[in-house]
C-alpha cells in the first residue's frame, strides 16, 4: 500500500489492524474502514452498548472487585478443544460465584473474522480464546493498547489456597510464555507437547518403533511405503505450522534452545546457522515421501486418513486425540514420539520434546467488565476449572496438580511417558507466532515451498532470513525480546 493513500498516521494504523486480522476491513485508497466488511454491507452504528461496570467491593473472595451483576462475554476459539469446557464447567462456575451476572457464550472457527469488525468499533467482549489459524495478532494488539495486563491475576490469590498466588500453581515457565514488551498480555492454558503422533496398535502389528534418527526414518519410511502407507504428512492448506514446528524443533535440539529465542529476538543470521540448514534439510527429504495432493488438504483431511490407517506419523500437538476422538476407530491407540535426532552431535537428545503452555485467553483493555474477565481467567487457573476443563477438552492444563487421579486416555498415558523420558531436555517455545504474525505468515509460505520441493532447504533459510530482516527494519512494529 503506497504512502499516498494517506496521512502516516493513517498508514501505520491501517498495517496494524492488516497484522491484527482486519485484512478484510482494508481495501484501498479511498474506501471506508468499516464499509469493507465481509458482509458488504453498511458500516455498523457506533455501539450503544452499556458503558464499562463501576466494578463491586472488593474482599478475598472477589480479589478483583467484580461488579456482581456486570454482563460478561465469552469468546471461544471452538477447535480442537470444543467449546463445552467453557459452557459446562468455567461459566457455570463464574455464575455460581455472581449469580446475577448475564454470561454471553459466543462460539466460532474465526476469531478474527468475527470480532474484528468488533474490535473496529470499539464493541468488545470480556475474555476471548485467541486460536485457530485465524487468530488475531497478539502483538499488534497490544501494541494499539487493546490488550489488558495481566499482572494482576497472576499476583491474586489462587482459588484454591489464597495464602497462594495464582502464578505460584502453575507450571513452570507458564507466565512467561504469555509476555509481550515484557509483561503478560497473554493467559497461556493448555499444557501441550509437540511431537509425531502414530497409531500405536498399527505400529506394534507391522513390527515398527518410531525413528529415533532420520537415517532410520528414511529407513521406515522405505517400509510404510511399501506397506502402502504414507510414511509422514501434515496439511499444506491451513496447517502449514504444524511442519515448521518440526523444524524448529530439530533444529533447537542440533544447536540448543538458544536458536529458538534468537528466532523470536530477530537475530541477524539466524536463520542461516547450519542448525537450521541441517534441520530443514533433513525434513525436506522425509517429506519427498508425502504426495503432493497434501499441500491441497486441512488438518482434519490429514488426520482422517492417519485414522484410517494411511499415514504414520503426523506432526502436532498433544490436543490431536481429543479433536480426533469423533473419528477414532476402535483400537486406534494415540501414542507420541519425539522428533528423531539429526546429528549424533545434537545439544539435546532423542528424548526431548518441546513442551510448553499454549492456547492464548486475552482480556480486551477496552471489555465492559474488564474485571469480570480478569475473574474468569483466575477461575479456570482454580484446580475445579483446570480439572472440569480436562474431562471435557480431554487436555492437561498449565495448573499444577489439577489432573492428578483421572483415569488418562492412551494418548494423554503417552504424553506424561514422554514428559518422564525427557525430564529436563525440554525444547522451549516460539513467541514470534503471537509477536510477528506477517512473518509467521511468510514462514508458513515458505515451510509449504520447501515440505513439496519447491525451493531447496538453503532458498528456504535464505528467504526466512529476508522475511526476518524486513521485519526487524519496520519501524510500525513494535519490537520484543525475551531472554528465557
Amino acid at each position: 500500500m503506497s504512502n499516498s493513500a494517506g496521512t502516516p498516521g493513517d498508514i501505520t494504523r491501517r498495517q496494524l489492524l492488516r497484522r491484527i486480522g482486519m485484512s478484510a476491513l482494508i481495501v484501498g485508497p479511498g474506501a471506508g474502514l468499516l464499509s469493507a466488511c465481509a458482509t458488504g454491507g453498511a458500516a455498523p452504528a457506533a455501539s450503544t452498548s452499556a458503558a464499562p461496570s463501576a466494578g463491586g467491593a472488593i474482599s478475598a473472595a472477589n480479589p478483583f472487585g467484580v461488579a456482581a451483576d456486570a454482563p460478561l462475554e465469552v469468546v471461544i476459539f471452538k477447535g480442537g478443544l470444543g467449546d463445552s469446557y467453557a459452557t459446562e464447567v468455567h461459566e457455570p462456575l463464574y455464575k455460581k460465584a455472581f449469580a446475577q451476572a448475564q454470561v454471553k457464550h459466543v462460539a466460532t472457527q474465526q476469531i478474527a473474522q468475527t470480532l474484528q469488525p468488533r474490535f473496529a468499533g470499539g464493541d468488545v467482549p470480556d475474555v476471548i480464546a485467541n486460536s485457530g489459524t485465524d487468530l488475531m495478532d497478539n502483538g499488534a494488539l497490544q501494541q494499539e493498547g487493546q490488550l489488558l495486563e495481566l499482572t494482576e491475576l497472576w499476583d491474586a490469590p489462587s482459588i484454591d489456597d489464597p495464602s497462594k498466588k495464582v502464578r505460584d500453581l502453575v507450571a513452570p515457565g507458564t507466565v512467561e510464555s504469555g509476555l509481550i514488551n515484557g509483561k503478560p498480555y497473554l493467559m497461556n492454558y493448555v499444557f501441550s507437547a509437540y511431537g509425531l503422533w502414530y497409531d500405536s496398535a498399527l505400529f506394534e502389528k507391522n513390527g515398527w518403533t518410531p525413528p529415533k534418527t532420520f537415517e532410520e526414518f528414511k529407513a521406515f519410511a522405505e517400509k510404510a511405503k511399501a506397506a502402502g502407507i504414507t510414511p509422514f504428512a501434515y496439511a499444506g492448506k491451513n496447517a502449514a505450522y504444524y511442519a515448521y514446528w518440526m523444524i524448529l524443533i530439530s533444529a533447537a535440539k542440533i544447536e540448543g534452545n538458544q536458536i529458538l529465542l534468537d528466532v523470536d529476538n530477530l537475530v541477524d543470521g539466524v536463520w542461516q546457522r547450519d542448525a537450521m540448514k541441517q534441520s530443514a534439510a533433513a525434513w525436506a527429504e522425509i517429506a519427498k515421501y508425502m504426495d503432493k495432493s497434501f499441500e491441497g488438504l486441512i488438518h482434519t483431511e490429514v488426520q482422517l486418513r492417519q485414522n484410517q490407517g494411511k499415514v504414520a506419523l503426523y506432526p502436532s500437538g498433544s490436543w490431536l486425540e481429543n479433536e480426533q476422538k469423533e473419528q477414532t476407530p476402535e483400537g486406534f491407540k494415540y501414542a507420541l514420539s519425539p522428533t528423531p535426532s539429526v546429528t549424533a552431535a545434537d545439544k539435546m537428545p532423542f528424548e526431548a520434546i518441546r513442551a510448553a503452555a499454549g492456547e492464548a485467553y486475552i482480556v480486551p483493555a477496552k471489555a465492559k467488565n474488564p474485571k469480570g474477565g480478569l475473574e474468569y481467567l483466575r477461575i479456570m487457573l482454580s484446580k475445579e476449572g483446570a480439572r472440569g476443563f480436562t474431562e471435557k477438552s480431554g487436555n492437561i492444563t498449565v495448573v499444577t496438580g489439577a489432573a492428578d487421579g483421572l483415569e488418562l486416555s492412551p494418548g494423554n498415558a503417552s504424553l506424561s511417558a514422554a514428559q518422564t523420558a525427557a525430564g529436563q531436555n525440554i525444547v522451549t517455545f516460539s513467541s514470534f507466532e503471537n509477536w510477528y504474525k506477517e512473518f509467521e505468515t511468510e514462514l508458513r509460505k515458505q515451510t509449504n515451498a520447501l515440505m513439496f520441493g519447491r525451493i531447496s532447504a538453503d532458498e528456504f533459510c535464505e528467504k526466512m532470513q529476508k522475511a526476518a530482516d524486513k521485519t526487524k527494519a519496520d519501524s510500525s512494529i513494535t519490537k520484543q525480546n525475551r531472554t528465557v
